[in-house]
């Protein structure tokens, strides 16, 4: 009796140490690879990402679901680049191969009422690196579903902006723009940023129109640009950029002129206004180049116009990128801050009383490479922000 308990027991623990072998391979083969420690590359960290915010549960785990991504930003300077690209086209590509379970339906308005989630995502400067984030939003709650972070490193990240957003003469990030950032990181439970979500229709046709900008295909794209205005929620500063730049392109000068000069009453309006002017290296001289400098004037003209007709006082503020010593950068941005002032005071003498140049060299860059090259054009802008007039 004893040998017969022996034996039995014994094949009992075999019989326990098979199956837990078995389910372990067949496990092994439906999980996905174990993330690396520590940063990834872009790609590692778009494949952990999108399989941490779309795990189903159990019950789940069968049933179908229709996801729209609206294209993903930089968080800082909200812009898609070729990395934010990259990410669209890995996410799609995990779905299409790992979750059979979802419908990645294309971002346009007639699929925002038969979709189930919304799914947005930012990269974000952190340290030496960035940090991917999505979140995965309920679009009938309005709240957030599923979030997931992962860590990239720098070197796998090429933040080139793409056509649109290298041509924009200004800083492109409103309340809707910061809306979608805050949605990427909001925690599971809360609700979505409301503005972003209220507007939602109306990015569908901002984003057919920017794809039809970056395939050069401009009058298309200036027609999806007007009637983005024309909808409830158009009154936007991509929409109103997106006129200017068609305009410009399609070489018609008194249309573009109109077009800037709504988007600088915008950006008053608004109380801040960033413009992309550049300089050559450690000068108050704008870049030679006619190609990037010949607007200037007519931006200036604007902004002057605009500012007087909205009698705001404005801090002119000079900005730098990270090449340089801080006292350097200092006193370079200050030059360059109150260069614009004379070129303003010079359309508009009212502005001399309203208008303050001041410097703050590279501590308030927002991409930060210090690569001084397309990347890194907003870190050397003039900025204008509306302040209370001294009495």
């Amino acid at each position: 009796m004893q040998i017969r308990t022996s034996r039995s027991s014994t094949l009992r623990f075999l019989t326990g140490i098979w199956l837990s072998a078995l389910i372990a391979i067949v496990m092994s083969g439906c999980a996905a690879p174990r993330p690396p420690a520590g940063p990834m590359t872009l790609d590692q960290a778009i494949v952990q990402a999108t399989d941490s915010v779309l795990e189903p549960s159990l019950a789940a785990r069968f049933a179908k679901r229709s996801v729209v991504l609206d294209p993903t930003l930089d968080a800082a300077t909200g812009q898609q680049t070729a990395a934010t690209q990259k990410l669209d086209a890995g996410i799609a590509a995990r779905i299409a191969s790992q979750f059979p379970q979802v419908e990645l339906l294309p971002f346009q308005a007639a699929n925002l009422s038969r979709a189930q989630y919304l799914m947005t995502g930012t990269l974000a400067r952190a340290g030496s690196g960035f940090e991917l984030n999505l979140s995965l939003v309920d679009l009938k709650a309005g709240t957030v579903s599923a979030q997931s972070s992962a860590t990239v490193r720098a070197e796998t990240v090429d933040m080139s902006p793409l056509a649109y957003y290298r041509d924009s003469p200004i800083l492109l990030k409103d309340k809707v723009t910061d809306g979608y950032v805050r949605t990427a990181s909001t925690p599971v439970g809360q609700r979505a940023d409301a503005p972003y979500l209220e507007r939602i229709a109306a990015a569908t046709t901002i984003n057919d129109a920017n794809l039809l900008y970056n395939s050069a295909r401009y009058r298309e794209a200036l027609g999806q640009y007007r009637s983005a205005l024309a909808s409830p929620s158009g009154d936007q500063i991509r929409v109103l950029t997106g006129i200017y730049l068609t305009t410009v392109k399609l070489g018609q000068t008194a249309e573009a002129e109109e077009a800037f000069g709504r988007l600088v009453a915008y950006g008053i309006a608004s109380k801040q206004l960033g413009m992309k002017f550049l300089f050559s290296p450690g000068t108050t001289d704008f870049w030679p180049d006619p190609k990037v400098n010949s607007a200037y004037t007519m931006w200036l003209r604007q902004i002057a116009r605009q500012a007087a007709s909205a009698k705001v006082c404005m801090d002119i503020v000079g900005h730098s990128s990270k090449t340089g010593t801080e006292d350097v950068n200092d006193s370079l941005s200050l030059r360059r801050a109150a260069y614009i002032k004379q070129r303003l005071t010079s359309d508009s003498s009212v502005l001399g009383s309203r208008t303050k140049p001041i410097g703050v060299g590279s501590r308030e860059t927002i991409v930060g490479s210090g690569t001084d090259d397309v990347v890194d054009t907003l870190d050397r802008r003039v900025e204008f922000r509306i302040v209370e007039c001294a009495r």
